[in-house]
């Protein structure tokens, strides 16, 4: 059996107080813990060990969604509970690809655990990384903790550990914001520059600062969706997921348009390119299959997920055309069976 490391347990009732915290300690010696979802498995594999955590569940003012200019989301409010909220906002919302992606995580106990915030700041994956301390001390370790190189291509500078959160795709599909707490003051900076590329420091974040927010614009007249790839039909993290967000006026011309993948690189990857082969254009069949193959070209799936890489890369650009084939208004009931018949055979 894992057990938990020994650790202290603080329980602030503020963000002002939970940034103090922060600011009081050492990088690595103190963490901030909501769900715990994510957090207390990789404490019991020993892959972070924090002497000290600040449980965020107290903090009222995290677990509050707000309606104003857009929608203002508490990084505490739980996956099941956002879910709930976008849902009751109708087939028409533009955050769509927002909730089908908070739904799409796990199970629905971790769900009802599991917070917005928590997700997007998920850690970065890998099957060399995510075993337990004695499998991970038999091979000298991974380059992401206590090694000094990545197994997954031994040759690389850094680590390639994979981003698997559901929830930051289709953020940055929606123009998100998002709002940075520490002793200092705030920041807001836009979602997709939360991120970067690297396995290891994947969040820009700072060590002392809190993701208390997401802030999404208005998008009247636009329309999200989210399509994600995992073995089975529930509880697996994604190995390739798709949100796309779209604009399209009443005679059918794109007026607007974004593309992300997720689990491809140890960031969300924004297909610019594909979004932007679309704009001005109608969403034809040619249309479609030249932004699925411009956007399959930024995907570099690496070997530390599930499936195989030439199928992952197919899949891609499979995923990509459904998604976009979904905002132009197709039936895609068939389309979602033969997906899951191809995934068992894989």
């Amino acid at each position: 059996m894992m057990r938990l490391p020994d650790f202290r347990f603080e329980a602030p009732r503020t963000v002002a107080e939970a940034a103090d915290l922060l600011a009081a300690a050492q990088p690595g010696e103190t963490m901030l813990v909501a769900g715990g979802t994510d957090l207390l498995p990789n404490m019991k594999r020993r892959q972070q060990t924090p002497r000290t955590l600040v449980g965020l569940r107290r903090i009222e003012e995290l677990r509050r969604i707000s309606n104003g200019d857009g929608l203002r989301i508490g990084a505490g409010v739980t996956l099941s509970a956002l879910v709930r909220d976008l849902r009751s906002r109708g087939a028409a919302d533009p955050y769509g690809a927002l909730g089908q992606a908070a739904a799409y995580v796990a199970t629905p106990q971790l769900r009802n655990m599991g917070t917005l915030g928590g997700n997007v700041c998920l850690d970065t994956r890998c099957n060399y990384y995510d075993q337990n301390y004695e499998w991970r001390k038999a091979i000298d370790f991974c380059m992401k903790k206590d090694g000094a190189v990545c197994w997954v291509a031994t040759s690389s500078p850094r680590c390639l550990a994979v981003s698997s959160t559901d929830t930051a795709p289709a953020l940055i599909a929606l123009d998100a914001e998002v709002t940075l707490a520490s002793a200092a003051g705030e920041r807001r900076i836009a979602a997709a520059d939360l991120f970067r590329n690297d396995g290891i420091h994947y969040l820009t974040r700072r060590h002392d600062e809190i993701l208390t927010s997401v802030r999404l614009p208005r998008l009247d007249g636009w329309r999200s969706v989210y399509w994600k790839l995992r073995r089975r039909g529930a509880f697996d993290f994604p190995v390739l997921s798709v949100a796309a967000a779209m604009k399209i006026t009443a005679d059918g011309t794109v007026e607007g348009a974004r593309i992300v993948l997720g689990a491809v690189a140890s960031r969300p990857v924004e297909a610019a390119d594909a979004a932007a082969a679309l704009i001005g254009g109608r969403l034809s069949d040619e249309a479609i299959a030249n932004a699925s193959e411009r956007a399959a070209q930024p995907a570099r799936p690496m070997d530390n997920t599930d499936f195989t890489l030439l199928w992952r890369k197919r899949a891609t650009r499979h995923f990509v055309s459904c998604a976009l084939r979904e905002l132009r208004g197709d039936d895609m009931r068939e389309v979602k069976l033969s997906i899951g018949a191809a995934r068992a055979g894989n």
